[in-house]
């Protein structure tokens, strides 16, 4: 998935995936930490800068 807002810098990317990281006020920083079970079972999600703007979401899953 890519996003067209503003993108996330370094700052965030290398903390985007932790448990209780948010960038919201107020904010559980539990939503990216949760997509990780897609890890748990052989998959794989990253985050990087899209090269216009924004922000580049992926993921890969095992077929069998």
């Amino acid at each position: 998935m890519r996003e067209t807002g503003p993108g996330l810098g370094e700052e965030k990317l290398s903390h985007l995936f932790e448990p209780f990281y948010t960038t919201k006020p107020g904010g559980m920083g539990m939503g990216l930490s949760i997509c990780l079970i897609i890890e748990d079972h052989g998959g794989r999600l990253s985050a990087s800068e899209h090269e216009a703007t924004g922000a580049l979401f992926e993921f890969t899953i095992p077929v069998s």
